[in-house]
């Protein structure tokens, strides 16, 4: 009885802190997309120097612990640039997830046969033409599943920016443990919290990798 009066008076708390969380897991999930395709693109180039930038780029972020990319980039931004933590998180998750999403797309580029990206060239097709007309549309039933799954992983990841005082759902569970001095029900509470939102994020998952085994 205690626990569910304490769900039910925590709750306009959490669910304001379970915005900050979803608008934080959205926008890395965005941005890491964009710095993703860019990485996975220089890395597949013909010019050496951007070849070698993302694979040197790829060992260090995917190298560094996420709490001291987050350190590194929150002190680092703060100390030139007047930016809130907020911004300092989505940075920070953004470009620690950017390295995981490029090998993702990597990977579905490369389960398109080569073959089929010669025959296109031969045709006289360009080299972006081929991209988007023959490997994209084969390889999104590789990135579509993968990237749903990657969003689950930003989802709690997120927990992490609370390390720089971003009023998420962690630490407003946090602050509430220690208002009260009863950290075990409220963490238990934000659990539950973050095993529901991932548990409907694993159903989407499902349905996803489910159409595009259909359609392949």
């Amino acid at each position: 009885m205690e626990f569910l009066n304490a769900l039910i008076a925590s709750s306009p708390a959490l669910l304001k802190g379970l915005s900050v969380t979803i608008g934080l897991t959205a926008l890395t999930l965005v941005f890491s997309v964009i710095l993703g395709a860019i990485i996975v693109a220089m890395k597949m180039s013909s010019i050496p120097a951007f070849s070698r930038f993302a694979t040197g780029y790829l060992a260090v972020v995917r190298g560094i612990p996420l709490i001291a990319l987050l350190f590194v980039i929150y002190f680092g931004i703060v100390s030139v640039f007047k930016v809130d933590a907020f911004t300092a998180a989505a940075i920070g998750l953004s470009v620690h997830s950017s390295a995981y999403v490029a090998e993702i797309f990597r990977s579905g580029i490369n389960s398109v046969h080569n073959g089929q990206v010669e025959a296109s060239r031969s045709l006289g097709m360009s080299r972006v033409a081929t991209m988007s007309r023959v490997v994209a549309p084969q390889a999104l039933r590789v990135v579509v599943p993968a990237l749903v799954n990657q969003a689950i992983v930003s989802l709690k990841d997120s927990a992490v920016a609370s390390f720089i005082t971003v009023d998420e759902l962690f630490m407003t569970a946090q602050r509430l443990s220690a208002a009260t001095f009863q950290p075990l029900t409220y963490y238990a509470i934000v659990s539950l919290y973050y095993l529901a939102m991932v548990g409907a994020m694993t159903f989407f998952a499902g349905k996803v990798e489910r159409y595009f085994q259909k359609r392949g």
